[in-house]
């Protein structure tokens, strides 16, 4: 569990760092509909912000697997 849990973590983080570079710019034309952010069209005009929220998520559940098994 603790595995799909980091691997839960790290790809949130790749998601918001893709999403934050892309909206900023603009490499990624071709991974432009692999992003989350983009798909979501409610998010259109905060892709930077979906992307930092994102990456800070993905950091605190690769924090949390790492500390689910001292909790116990």
């Amino acid at each position: 569990m603790r595995r799909f849990v980091e691997l839960l973590g790290l790809l949130l983080i790749i998601q918001g760092v893709g999403t934050v570079v892309n909206a900023l710019l603009g490499w990624w034309r071709w991974a432009h509909d692999l992003l989350v952010v983009n798909r979501l069209g409610f998010l259109e005009g905060w892709e930077v912000l979906a992307g930092i929220v994102l990456g800070v998520l993905g950091v605190a559940v690769c924090a949390a697997a790492r500390t689910e098994n001292r909790a116990f």
